[in-house]
């Protein structure tokens, strides 16, 4: 009986201490998502580092030219979002009124198949939309939402500018961090340890390798389709649904709505629609069945099960930055787990590798 109420007690910490502990990761976003993502791109940038300090530089110029390069890779990401966003502010009028008749037919098929009138369906749609012209009523929203914007944007250069910050000091020190590591562990412990270092280094890189051939391939397939299906700047809109492809999953469902945007809504042409339809569709089709398994697959040694769990919690935690670093941080834990002789089991659980039947 005593053993029970042990088991108990001791299945009740756990499930309490796993309770507390992604309520601190969800509490604590604000500062560990900037750090997590600047780790992740300093492992990205780190043979970058190595590779100017054997031309007989000092670590800290290595560290700043590699942050500097990853600087310049988000800037350069930023001005082509703002842009596209800017592109299709100044299409607004011509895509509302290509959508004029075909609202007005949703409102007539709403009012015939459902209880509520015309009027309340307009009602519903028109509060949807404050920037609406309709007097003093519309105006107050309006500029309660530039105040949020501004405000948001401020608060997203200033994390931003901190995560740039936060990547120079990882490269600059991480010696002390590695000294750090090695102190804290069993000295027998600590040549295994150095080996998943070097492989959780080469995971990430991998990782990258293996998201830009992907990419690069999605990114042929997007134009060809999206040109010939008519999409108004598709080189542009095909960058862009590249580049949100980052995002697991989410990202082709914005791809694809940018794509709509830019071609359907603002031509109305019905074919341009099946074009899209049809681009998006294989695109996904070849990206799950043949890109994933045959190039991430090679790249990265995470089943895609529990690729597809950590990507629904690290979206449940972090939102979009938690989808984003599901993956590779999945990889990176798969990886120490493996070179912990008491938790490799779990590794091997999370692993890729094929496991040895029991004799």
């Amino acid at each position: 009986m005593r053993e029970i109420y042990k088991k108990i007690l001791v299945i009740s910490v756990l499930i309490i201490a796993i309770f507390f502990f992604f309520t601190g990761l969800i509490q604590a976003k604000t500062f560990l998502a900037p750090l997590a993502i600047a780790v992740l791109l300093s492992l990205i940038v780190y043979p970058v580092a190595l590779k100017v300090e054997k031309l007989g530089l000092s670590r800290g110029t290595s560290s700043l030219i590699a942050t500097l390069i990853v600087f310049a890779a988000s800037l350069a990401l930023v001005i082509l979002l703002v842009f596209q966003f800017q592109n299709f502010v100044e299409k607004w009028p011509e895509i509302k009124e290509t959508m004029i008749p075909k609202v007005e037919k949703i409102e007539n098929f709403a009012s015939k198949n459902s209880p509520m009138s015309k009027e309340r369906i307009r009602e519903i749609i028109n509060s949807s939309n404050p920037m609406e012209e309709g007097g003093s009523k519309a105006s107050s929203p309006a500029g309660k939402q530039a105040v949020s914007l501004l405000m948001g944007t401020a608060q997203m250069m200033g994390t931003f500018l901190l995560t740039m910050i936060y990547v120079f000091f990882i490269l600059r020190y991480r010696k002390r961090f590695k000294y750090f590591l090695f102190k804290i562990s069993p000295r027998k412990s600590r040549t295994e340890i150095k080996n998943a270092l070097g492989e959780v280094s080469r995971v990430v890189s991998n990782y990258l390798v293996g998201k830009l051939i992907l990419m690069g391939i999605l990114l042929v397939c997007y134009i060809i389709g999206l040109g010939f299906s008519g999409v108004d700047n598709f080189i542009l809109v095909s960058l862009i649904a590249v580049v949100l492809n980052l995002i697991p999953y989410l990202g082709n469902i914005i791809g694809f709505t940018t794509a709509l945007a830019f071609g359907y809504l603002v031509s109305g042409d019905f074919y341009v629609l099946v074009g899209i339809v049809a681009t998006f569709s294989i695109s996904l089709f070849v990206e799950t069945y043949i890109l994933q398994p045959y190039i991430m697959g090679s790249k990265v040694n995470v089943h895609p099960f529990l690729v597809i769990i950590m990507v629904i919690l690290g979206g449940a935690l972090w939102g979009i930055s938690g989808m984003i670093l599901a993956v590779p941080f999945t990889a990176i834990l798969t990886v120490l787990l493996l070179h912990l002789p008491h938790l490799r089991t779990i590794g091997l659980l999370f692993s890729k590798e094929k496991l040895k039947p029991d004799k």
